[in-house]
């Protein structure tokens, strides 16, 4: 069987699925880290899930300065792959390695020396909760590197083809995970007890031998690293137009945890168990986004190699198989939320006092699953086109609402819970107004592009 999937020729939906199962599987994976460390951090307490959820922020932040170089990455090295051009998608691979080098180690940097003033945004009340805090940020995204390296390389093996690499170095981090969190954290053997501490230091270890298992597979490829370059300089060339495509998303994806973590302090409001139950609730609600976000990731390169080869019937029957697949995952993820919340709530935290509020987070999120998942996927489709710029305003703008909309829906009765529905609404808009607009981008291209000749497709 190759390993790499053929996205220019053959049946769409075939070669679409190919390559997606994987990444919707490395998504669960993924999901199913960070559970693992909600499940045994969830043991200790719910001061613990505080402090974990307010540090974890900012690796969330970190996501979204991963993405400038991960998407610019991606979607470039996809058009030029698409158009034959392979030493020009092994210089765009360097330039956004590069660059993610940079960013990493700017970042890790800024986390360690300024942790205190960072948790103390959150105000946080208790002072064991602060001082855990501030023991995960500095480990967590002091290191960062790491997870901002395993981005990189799972955007431009998807760009290849080659999702199915990324599925495996995921999946041994899970299992180094899994088997770290509960040694570190409660102590076992010649392990001492390390609360928070050995949480964050197991996700370390777990995404370097991530990072170590991806170096291997690139050492394998043929298409693009064997002629990567790292060590060069970086040209202007090459760097520009990763960044062109990348910085529309990367600010769509700070500005989307800046807005969250504004919420956080609104949320602290109501209680360090309110920062539990977002913290442990959006890790329950990640099954859906996560796996759309991975479905979408194939739509990116789907659409970005048959982009460059001007394939564009396949374009457009490769977004309609995706949406399909990813309507009825939608559903799915919003019937298991509103049907069935405690018993899925429980699993992580079971205090009496908590297991409400985190039943109402769930069920006033699932409304929402379906929609977000079609944003995610719609964005994903129109990145392939390396029109970045689209599914960036309409998630900035609706999710800068969610500011003065939560502030107005918690001084009704909604109380907590009006912040969950300022979430779930903005999702729903920008779920239908993206859609639409990609449709009508959809029929405008196709109108421009009759003017030029037959699809070679």
């Amino acid at each position: 069987m190759r390993k790499n999937v053929d996205l220019l020729h053959g049946p769409v939906l075939s070669s679409l699925t190919r390559l997606a199962l994987p990444i919707m599987a490395t998504s669960l994976v993924q999901m199913a880290y960070n559970l693992t460390d909600m499940i045994w951090i969830g043991r200790i307490g719910s001061n613990a899930v505080a402090a974990v959820g307010a540090a974890g922020m900012y690796m969330w932040l970190s996501n979204g300065l991963a993405t400038l170089a991960k998407m610019g990455g991606q979607v470039n090295v996809g058009h030029a792959l698409g158009a034959g051009q392979k030493a020009d998608a092994s210089r765009y691979a360097a330039n956004a390695f590069q660059l993610t080098a940079f960013c990493g180690i700017i970042y890790g940097l800024l986390c360690v020396l300024l942790n205190g003033p960072l948790i103390g945004f959150f105000r946080l009340n208790s002072p064991a909760v602060i001082a855990d805090a501030k023991i995960y940020l500095q480990i967590t995204c002091g290191f960062v590197i790491f997870s901002f390296l395993n981005q990189t390389f799972t955007g431009i093996l998807t760009a290849v083809g080659n999702s199915r690499s990324s599925f495996l170095a995921t999946s041994a981090g899970l299992v180094i995970n899994i088997v770290l969190d509960p040694v570190l954290i409660f102590g076992l053997g010649p392990f001492p007890e390390m609360g928070v501490m050995g949480a964050a230091i197991a996700t370390v270890i777990a995404q370097l031998i991530v990072t170590l298992m991806f170096f291997y597979f690139a050492s394998k490829d043929t298409q693009v690293f064997r002629n990567m370059k790292v060590a060069e300089k970086p040209r202007r060339k090459y760097m520009m137009p990763v960044i062109k495509i990348g910085l529309p998303t990367s600010i769509q994806s700070i500005i989307f945890t800046g807005m969250s973590m504004i919420i956080a302090r609104l949320v602290a409001g109501y209680g360090d168990a309110a920062i539990a139950v977002q913290k442990v609730g959006s890790q329950i609600e990640s099954i859906s986004w996560m796996t759309a976000d991975g479905f979408a990731a194939a739509v990116n390169s789907f659409v970005a190699q048959n982009h460059g080869a001007g394939n564009r019937t396949r374009i457009k029957k490769g977004y309609t198989s995706a949406m399909g697949v990813v309507l009825v995952w939608g559903v799915i993820c919003t019937l298991l939320l509103i049907l069935c919340p405690a018993p899925i709530f429980r699993i992580f935290i079971s205090e009496p006092d908590v297991l409400p509020m985190g039943v109402d987070y769930l069920m006033i999120l699932g409304v929402s699953q379906l929609f977000m998942s079609v944003e995610i996927t719609t964005a994903g489709a129109f990145a392939g086109f390396g029109r970045t710029v689209p599914p960036s305003v309409v998630g900035i703008v609706l999710t800068a609402a969610r500011i003065p909309f939560a502030m107005l829906l918690t001084e009704t009765v909604l109380g907590l819970n009006g912040i969950w529905w300022s979430i779930t609404i903005s999702s729903i808009c920008k779920g239908i107004i993206l859609l639409i607009w990609f449709l009508v981008f959809l029929k405008q291209k196709e109108q421009k592009e009759e003017q030029k000749g037959p699809d070679p497709s």
